[in-house]
């Protein structure tokens, strides 16, 4: 532990670049993913083909397309933008299905009596569809947060430097003590992002903390139906 009192700068240093680098393609990645998610949710016969090619887009080693996508669009290999935009593609094939799915779940009735009330679609989106949606929405952007902290790191073999330029200096050096830094550091980083995401879902999406209370009757009591329903039939008589 000699070597991270030594360097303490550094890391920080290293572990705030890797939280930027992290962060831009997280919110790229959703604000791409949530309309295609909806896109295949609504067009039933583009969905398989649509969300197939998008997942696709996941199974490309990220090496090759740090190195493929510069020449693409202009850019060079060693620039920020190359990772983030490479991160976002990941981002996007990762959130899309959930989106997908998660749009899915939101019970038809409901949008059928928003619909009888006068809404429009668009007002309809963000009143009803996307709040009903966004638990599931939520736990598919902590996977895609935590993914994306790790994938971030895979960026130093082409020169970006993160907290992975102390698993390769590490390695290289012989250094345990970097090593282990390199990949704690990940893990806090990644465990503050999901950390972040949970409490801004409590603070946004206060309906989905617990499921609703039921009344529960007093024991030898009636149901107040019930005995709305006894008292009529008397009156009846």
């Amino acid at each position: 532990m000699t070597w991270l009192a030594g360097n303490l700068a550094e890391v920080w240093d290293l572990s705030v670049r890797h939280l930027w680098l992290s962060v831009q393609p997280i919110v790229i990645g959703f604000v791409l993913a949530v309309p295609l998610g909806l896109a295949a949710w609504r067009y039933r016969r583009l969905r398989g083909g649509l969300l197939t090619v998008i997942g696709l887009l996941y199974t490309i080693p990220s090496l090759a397309l740090f190195v493929l996508l510069p020449p693409v669009i202009g850019i060079s290999v060693l620039a920020d933008a190359n990772l983030v935009i490479a991160l976002s593609i990941y981002a996007v094939a990762l959130m899309t299905r959930f989106a997908a799915d998660a749009f899915a779940a939101v019970d038809p009735v409901v949008r059928r009596s928003a619909v009888a009330i006068g809404y429009s679609s668009w007002r309809r989106f963000w009143a009803v569809d996307l709040p009903l949606a966004g638990p599931a929405l939520l736990a598919g952007l902590r996977v895609v947060a935590v993914s994306t902290v790790s994938l971030v790191t895979v960026g130093i073999l082409v020169g970006i430097d993160s907290l992975g330029l102390l698993f390769t200096d590490g390695l290289q050096r012989g250094i345990l003590a970097e090593i282990a830094t390199g990949i704690v550091m990940t893990v806090v980083i990644a465990l503050l992002l999901d950390l972040l995401l949970a409490l801004a879902g409590r603070l946004l999406m206060p309906w989905a903390r617990r499921p609703p209370r039921r009344r529960r009757s007093r024991p030898g009591s009636a149901p107040l139906a019930s005995t709305r329903g006894a008292r009529g039939a008397e009156v009846a008589r």
